[in-house]
Parts: C-alpha cells; structure tokens; sequence
C-alpha cells in the first residue's frame, strides 16, 4: 500500500486530465485504486501481457477477486453512499469477463504510470515540504562518528603508555652507556645496541600513531561536521513542517528524537576539544572548526515549540512555548530568562542581534527556562503574552494593515556545561498579522495562508511570491478545507473546477486550469464580480458552515459542494423529477442550498434553488430535518432515496411539554408557487400549508428566513 499513499500526496499536484487518463472512471475509477490498494498492491501484475494466452485463468481469477472484494467492502461500509458506488463499480467489473486479460494489462500499465509519476515527484515543484528524513543523520553515520572518537581517544591512552615505555627504554640505555669499557670487550655492548634498535622502533611507532591519530581527529572534525549539517537541515525542516501545518499539511510535532541528536552532537564536540587539548600542540584550524560547530549547534538547539497564533489581536491574551534542545546540558545555577519582543519584517531581514528599536509593546514578555525530568524537555512557556501597542510601517498603494507581517522574537543568554564562555541564543516565530479589532480576522487570515502555502525554504523574511500557479492554490484550498473540517472527503475535481471558474470568473472555461497563474489580488483584495466579498471570504465561510455544521454530510459524501449553474444543469437536466443534490451558496457567504428537479408550467421540467440556509437557519433546525420537510425532493443525485440516505440524521420527535401546553414543530416549507430560478425556505411552526413564491433572477437570492416563535 506503500505506493498509494505517495500516490494519495501527490493527487492534488495533477491535473484533472491525467487523474482521469490513470484512472479510467468507466473501467477502473480511482475509488477502486483506494478501496483496494493494499491488495492490488500485493498481486503480480507486471508479468500480464495481451499476447500471453496461458494466462487467461489466472487474470480471470484476480478480475474474479477484485469484484468479490468490492461486493465484500459494500457489504461492511456504513456509508449508503460509498455502498452504492462500490456495487456500481463492481458491476461495471463485469465488462472484462469476455477478456480478462485486459483487465490485467491494464491494472498493470495504471500501477507503472503510478511509479513514473513517482519518480518525477522527486523533482523539487511537488515537494509539499522539505523532506526531514532524507536530510536527517541516521545512526550509521554516528555511530561511525563514535567509533572514530573512541579509536582517538584508544591511541591516545596507547601512545601515552608507548611514551612511557619510551622513557623508561631511554634511561635504560643511558645507564648502560655508562657501563660500557673503553676496550669495548664489555659483554653489555650487545645489550646497548638492542636497547638502541628498541627505541628507535618505539620512536617509530609513537610517530605512526600521532599521524594516525592526527589524521582520525581531523576525520571525526569532517564527520561531526556532516552530522551536524543534516541535523541542522532536520531542524529547519522541522520549522518547516511546523509552517506548512497552518495549512492543514501532517506535521509530526515531537521533538524527542532531533533533542536526542543534538545532545550527542554536543558531547562528541567536547570529546574532540578535550583531545585537542591533550595533543599538546596548537591545532588552530581543527580548534576553529569545533568553535564554529559548537556555537551553530548551540544556537540552533532554540526552537519554537507552540507557536503563538498566527493573527494576533491588540489587548488579547496568547500563550507561547519556547524549548532548547540542550537544555540538560545548560550549566547550573543562574537562572536562563528569555525575553520576547516584537519585530517587524525590516528587523526579521537584519537579524544580528536585538533590535533596539521597538514597534510594539508586549505585557508579559518574560519567562524562566524550566526542565520537566518527566518529559526531558526544557522550556519556557509564555502564559499571557499580550500586545498593548503595535507601530506600524507606512502602507505602499493599497496595502492593507491586515497585509503587514511581525513575529516574535525569543532571546537570551545561555553558558553550556564544558564550555568557557556564554552564548547568545535567539529564534524568531512564524509570521503573525497584528490585528486590533476581529473584523480584520478573515483578512488577516489570507495573508497567513498564502504566507505558510507558497513561501519558500530559507526565504528572506517574509517574502511570497505575488502569483502561484491554480494547482499550488487548489491543494492549499483542499489542505486547509479538509483539516479545518477534520474529514478525510477531499475536494473533487468538479469542485476544483468550479473554484478555479469562480476565482478567475471564467464560467464559462472548460479546460485545465492547472497552470494559470492566480494572484494575492484575486485571492484576497478584489471582490467578486457582482459580490461585496473576496474569493478568501467566500471560501472561508463555506469552510466554517461545513466545520460546525455540515461535518458528517459532507464527510459522507451527500453534499456535492461547489458546482457551477452550467454543471448543475447538465448533471441534472435528465434526472427525474424531485432529484436534488446539495451545494455551496455561490452569492451568499456560508450558505447551502438544495437544487432540485421540478416541473414546469408547460409540462417540462426546470431546476429550482432554494434560498440558502445560513448557520443561524441550521442551529435552529439541521439540514437533515429540513431535507425530511422538503416533499418536492425524494432522491439525492443521481438517485439514492433520500429517507435512506438521510434517516440517520433526522431527529426525533420532543415529547409533549408539561403544563397542558399544546406542542409546537417547526417545519420547513418551500414556497411552490415561484417562476424563477429560487425559492424561499420558511420555517412555520407545524403548518401544513406552503408559503407563496416570489419572483428574482440571482442564482441564490438574498432574503431572510421568515421565523416564528410561539410561546404561551
């Protein structure tokens, strides 16, 4: 299933086409491929070949499976949805029984396209994020490092008893010279010369090693050095996981294993100082290298833990965390104070050391570096920061304030055990949008989101580009739509269609758009054609209607979201009537509407709207109950039995009140008397009667439910 699930990442980068020429939606549609990857996945379909005759039976028994299999996962799944498409899919299967081997050859040439695509994903544009485990040391690489140090450490205590024996040889051989006679007949004369021939080899030997040992210290500085590079890059990696979760991209926050690395990092730096020292001769440019090493490494070991929110009000209280990666190795007793401070993104650019100008003034700005032995972490968490003040820089054209990027800056200083001086340590948040009333918050919003979706790696703060290509756009809408619902049903490719229509307002445009580049204006600061919101705006409200109220629905596959007149049309103009489908209000921002198929006057038929329900209309009665009170729709697209699909989201009747007060329903009823293209939504209290039609031309048009309340 390995294959897939790279497959699953890198589906939002493709364009509609290709998804649809990998996977045949007539013969073999992609939710096939999902449903059954671990088990295609561990089938041998590379041998199947049109030519190969003798292996009819055994395509024929896999094309036997993958039907069984799409009955059996019908049979199991809860979702009437899901149920129905599968036995459907199944179905389909059966085109193959008159030539399975096609079916085989097939299946073989979809899983060869997926390695190809594969491949080319290495490429850097469908990186999401800079990969931590290709840049991290693995423990080859230290404990190589390790074994170096200790055969260092192993020919220095050789070398000393060497040297020892060396002078004890010496003496020896000055005592022995004076013993020799002058005839020299003195038996020792033999014994002199062998003492000699000793020494030398000894001196030989002390001088090997020293090269040897030369020759290891300045392999173990080579080694550390790369060690420490990738640890460096895994760090930034981190940050930049950390950056892309904003956009509802995985993140594995844990910080255990990086912390674990950098401790050992730091005790080989020491180990390789301490046998520089016991060389007992000057070895500046190794000395200098370990320097450098030690101080990135202390430096970088300062992260960022919880970030602070990313759109900060004035006078609001915040929380942020700050932890250092060496934090058991801080020397004891004074206690590590860090400061935060706000900076702006001239001082983000021109970091050397603290910004002496301040453009804004933090309350609580203070907090003590603590360790918690439970958790080996050491941190210092900001509890209630808040901003009283903020400078702003001057606005160039029509920049909005909510467009104006600031982070936190942490610093302090800090003396590790084993080292002589103290360092200056310091790291900045992610960017944040200073914001003093919660109006600007959907604004401030966009701007952290084109932020965190098309920043680059190592950027200079913090700069984006000013236009990104659709496909960037659509997976960062996607990302963002299905983490702020927490669902695992994406976007499809119609919804994608139809943002990329609305977003360029080209209704009417049919082909790909992957590679049209969309801009921050379009995005953010021009408003809709016809509308008094931005495309931002839209889709921000749509976001929050499904999170608080539409979750299930949608997570269930019953609402088919964002789809345009034309596409409505065409998917429902041969439907019978009371078929209906659910979507996102185009005109109204956080609305959902019902299209249905109705009669018309002259005995044909035409497609009705009607007006959206906002989330004040589903927290007084949900979308399943006014789907039940609807009697003009009785089959969700194409042609599920709405009581079905919906039942498990009506809800029961309340029990008569007590007092002898006569019990009150609220029912919603659609107003039948229309000629255009909307109708009204009315909730009355248990009347059995409809409410008449109004006539207007917008797809969604803008009226206020009409709501009663009775009391007694």
């Amino acid at each position: 299933m390995a294959q897939w699930t790279h497959m699953s990442q890198m589906l939002p980068h493709l364009t509609n086409e290709t998804i649809n020429n990998l996977y045949p939606p007539t013969a073999f549609p992609i939710e096939v491929r999902h449903f059954l990857a671990q088990w295609i996945e561990g089938q041998r379909w590379d041998d199947f070949a049109l030519e190969n005759v003798e292996q009819k039976n055994q395509a024929q028994a896999l094309l036997d499976q993958t039907i069984s299999m799409l009955q059996s996962i019908a049979q199991q799944t809860t979702n009437v949805v899901d149920k129905m498409k599968l036995m459907q899919f199944s179905k389909n299967m059966n085109i193959f029984q008159a030539q399975p081997l096609q079916f085989g050859v097939m299946v073989r040439d979809i899983l060869n396209q997926e390695r190809g695509l594969l491949d080319t994903s290495a490429q850097p544009q469908f990186q999401p994020f800079p990969n931590i485990e290709s840049s991290f040391p693995n423990m080859q690489d230290l404990d190589c490092l390790v074994l170096k140090v200790l055969e260092v450490q192993n020919i220095r205590q050789k070398m000393h008893q060497m040297q020892e024996e060396l002078n004890w040889e010496r003496q020896n051989y000055e005592s022995l010279q004076g013993a020799i006679q002058p005839n020299g007949l003195d038996p020792t004369l033999s014994e002199s010369q062998k003492l000699q021939n000793h020494i030398q080899q000894l001196e030989y030997n002390v001088q090997a090693m020293a090269k040897k040992r030369f020759q290891l210290l300045k392999e173990c500085v080579d080694c550390l050095d790369q060690c420490q590079t990738r640890l460096i890059g895994s760090l930034k990696a981190w940050r930049w996981g950390q950056h892309k979760a904003t956009i509802g991209l995985p993140f594995d926050d844990n910080l255990n294993t990086l912390q674990t690395w950098c401790e050992q990092l730091l005790g080989v730096n020491g180990k390789l100082r301490q046998e520089l020292v016991l060389l007992g001769e000057p070895m500046p440019e190794l000395q200098e290298r370990l320097g450098k090493l030690l101080q990135v490494l202390i430096q970088s070991s300062l992260l960022v833990d919880k970030q602070p929110p990313q759109v900060i009000k004035t006078q609001s209280k915040f929380s942020t965390t700050v932890r250092y990666l060496l934090g058991e190795k801080v020397a004891p007793g004074k206690p590590v104070l860090l400061k935060a401070q706000i900076i702006n993104e001239i001082q983000a650019r021109n970091l050397g050391g603290v910004p002496s100008d301040n453009v804004g003034e933090l309350i609580n700005n203070t907090a003590i570096l603590e360790h918690n032995t439970s958790s080996k972490s050491t941190c210092a968490t900001f509890r209630n920061m808040s901003i009283k003040k903020i400078k702003r820089a001057d606005r160039k054209g029509s920049e909005s304030v909510t467009e104006e990027k600031f982070a936190l800056l942490f610093s302090t200083e800090i003396t590790i055990t084993g080292c002589d001086t103290p360092y200056r340590i310091q790291m900045i948040s992610l960017p944040v949008v200073v914001i003093v009333h919660g109006s600007q918050d959907n604004n401030a919003l966009a701007t952290i989101i084109w932020d965190c979706a098309f920043s680059e790696p190592d950027r200079v703060p913090f700069l984006v580009p000013e236009r990104v290509p659709w496909r960037m756009m659509y997976s960062t809408l996607n990302s963002k739509f299905t983490s702020e619902v927490m669902t695992e049903h994406n976007l499809d490719q119609y919804n994608q269609h139809f943002l990329a229509q609305k977003i360029f307002d080209k209704p009417d445009f049919s082909d790909d758009f992957s590679n049209i580049l969309v801009s921050w204006a379009q995005f953010n600061k021009e408003v809709l054609p016809g509308r008094p919101f931005t495309f931002w705006q839209w889709f921000e409200g749509v976001m929050e209607l499904t999170k608080k109220h539409l979750k299930e629905y949608w997570s269930e596959g019953l609402i088919f979201g964002f789809i345009g007149k034309q596409h409505l049309h065409l998917i429902l103009k041969d439907r019978p009537n009371g078929t209906f489908l659910l979507r996102f209000s185009d005109s109204e921002i956080g609305g959902i509407t019902i299209a249905y198929v109705s009669a018309s006057e002259n005995g044909g038929q035409k497609i009705q709207n009607i007006q959206p329900f906002t989330k004040r209309d589903l927290e007084i009665r949900c979308l399943g109950d006014r789907i039940r009170d609807i009697s003009h729709i009785t089959y969700l697209y194409p042609d599920f039995p709405k009581h079905d699909v919906f039942k498990k989201y009506f809800t029961e009747p309340q029990p008569s009140p007590v007092g002898g007060y006569i019990p009150v329903t609220l029912l919603t009823k659609v107003g039948t008397e229309a000629n255009s293209d909307s109708l009204p939504a009315t909730l009355l209290p248990g009347s059995p009667h409809s409410v008449g039609g109004f006539s207007g031309t917008d797809d969604d048009m803008d009226l206020e439910q009409i709501l009663q309340t009775f009391s007694t």
